[in-house]
């Protein structure tokens, strides 16, 4: 190599080094989550869910999906901006409408479900990883919703039936009070929007429930081990699939669960109230996860070696 390449390859060194510390710098955040209580599907489904993720509904929606729901705290959607109707399509709510889970939307009468009671209180949990501010919207279905038919926005109210803004962060989980509307039999569904106020995101979730009365299907599977997995977190970030809204993706949270409503059978309940699986919510960086960190830190010194050992051919 000639004094005057080993120069060059110095300065393009030197002139990447920063670029790359930006990139790895902007890495994904680890902010996501989804409901733990009443357990959702992305949650029951992903390899946190214990023995709910091998029932024939989370296995028939791996299938459908091509890929297991290991994101489970990711399924976001960025510049929604409260247009969720608009945007959303029909048949593609507990998806939002992300080709990467996809198989959350099959219409199935067997997923794994919590068994409430109608008119009491609830408490959900929404665990998460880093606070963030925004507002939680939950809906239950209506009555005559049929679980075997693709969930759609007319099978909801206008209204939500709770409504909370910015709850407080506490032990890894956001915990929304409610109380379930009457009127409600058998096999229904609770669509939760968590809109983010300190980000461009809106996280969509379906947790199954059922309330004593009407037809219901059994679910195979109880989540005994569903908080032990949770609390061992997830803060990798999906592929860039896995964050295109109806076209892309982006952001944050994750968490466990507790509720004074009528405890679920073990063949009903995949995630016991107050058993609470979270990831731990010390971590407020937000930055890069430790392989990220460790790939970025490598590659710095790479360009960094690379750099001396051209100037040092360039003094010979």
């Amino acid at each position: 190599m000639s004094r005057m390449t080993a120069h060059r390859t110095a300065m393009a060194g030197a002139a990447l080094a920063p670029l790359l510390l930006t990139v790895w710098a902007a890495g994904p955040a680890q902010a996501h989550g989804a409901p733990t209580y009443p357990v959702s599907r992305v949650y029951a489904c992903s390899p946190q869910g214990g023995s709910q993720a091998g029932s024939a509904a989370c296995k028939a929606a791996i299938v459908a999906n091509g890929a297991p729901f290991t994101y489970w705290d990711n399924l976001r959607v960025p510049d929604i901006n409260g247009r969720d109707r608009q945007l959303i399509p029909d048949g593609k709510l507990c998806s939002g409408g992300l080709p990467d889970y996809k198989g959350l939307n099959l219409a199935r009468t067997d997923w794994p479900s919590t068994r409430l009671t109608p008119g009491a209180k609830l408490t959900m949990t929404y665990a998460s990883t880093i606070a963030h501010t925004g507002t939680f919207k939950l809906y239950l279905t209506k009555a005559g919703y049929d679980p075997a038919k693709p969930l759609t926005w007319s099978e909801l109210p206008t209204t939500p039936f709770a409504e909370v803004k910015d709850p407080p962060l506490t032990g890894g989980a956001y915990r929304i009070n409610a109380t379930l509307p009457t009127g409600r039999t058998g096999r229904q569904l609770i669509y939760t929007i968590w809109q983010n106020s300190s980000t461009e995101d809106t996280y969509y979730s379906c947790s199954d429930v059922v309330f004593p009365g009407g037809t219901t299907a059994s679910t195979p599977s109880s989540a005994s081990s569903a908080g032990k997995a949770a609390s061992k977190g997830r803060s990798a970030s999906p592929s860039s699939s896995a964050v295109k809204s109806p076209t892309a993706a982006s952001s944050s949270a994750k968490a466990p669960a507790s509720a004074t409503a009528q405890k679920a059978s073990p063949a009903e309940e995949s995630t016991a109230p107050g058993s609470s699986p979270v990831a731990s919510d010390t971590d407020a960086s937000g930055g890069p996860s430790a392989p990220m960190m460790a790939g970025g830190a490598a590659a710095v010194l790479v360009l960094t070696g690379g750099a001396a050992l051209a100037l040092r051919l360039r003094r010979r």
